[in-house]
């Protein structure tokens, strides 16, 4: 399964933890962002794993992890 991760800032530092994890599960990870801990606002990144679901790019019903702190 395809899952699409996507964070803020605030949760950027659990990315990879996360990351990893669904790799560990069998799955491929869409990364789209942030990709550092500089500060941007969580809708943005919502938005970019909303689109990967909708477009057909991630699969299943669930296919998207997001995370804020």
């Amino acid at each position: 399964m395809k899952i699409a991760v996507g964070c803020d800032h605030g949760g950027f530092p659990l990315k990879d933890v996360v990351i990893e994890s669904i790799k560990a599960a069998g799955h491929e990870v869409i990364d789209v962002g942030t990709f550092s801990a500089d500060a941007v606002d969580f809708p943005d990144f919502a938005k970019k794993v909303g689109e990967k679901i909708q477009g057909g790019e991630a699969e299943l019903k669930l296919s998207g992890a997001l995370m804020s702190g």
